[in-house]
């Protein structure tokens, strides 16, 4: 699940503050920071229609998340934001899909106060 930087890390923010701080799985960034990419259950991209972001279909790229060592990430260009094994081995949908929404209006409001 990719979003923008801005939002994404809105949204960590907000999962970390749920119930026990652990709702965030394993969360990348891209080299420019753009974008962030979190990791979801399979089959979460045959339902997502959240507008400003996209879920992408791995087909079976299988990406160990065992925390010790942390594992490279999955994609070329990217790093770790939040590693495997600090987290929830991933993200729930749902939780990403309210986090994702409060953020976007945050952003708003704070973009409106200028």
């Amino acid at each position: 699940m990719t979003v923008p930087a801005r939002q994404g890390l809105e949204a960590v923010d907000i999962l970390r503050r749920g119930v026990g701080g652990e709702a965030v799985g394993p969360v990348l960034h891209d080299g420019d920071c753009d974008t962030l990419g979190f990791l979801v259950p399979p089959g979460t991209a045959d339902g997502w229609d959240l507008p400003g972001s996209a879920c992408t279909q791995t087909f079976g790229h299988d990406v160990s998340l065992t925390p010790d060592p942390v594992p490279p990430p999955p994609v070329v260009g990217t790093g770790w934001l939040v590693p495997p094994g600090e987290t929830e081995p991933v993200t729930d949908p749902d939780a990403l899909r309210a986090a994702l929404g409060e953020a976007a209006r945050m952003i708003e409001a704070a973009d409106n106060c200028r």
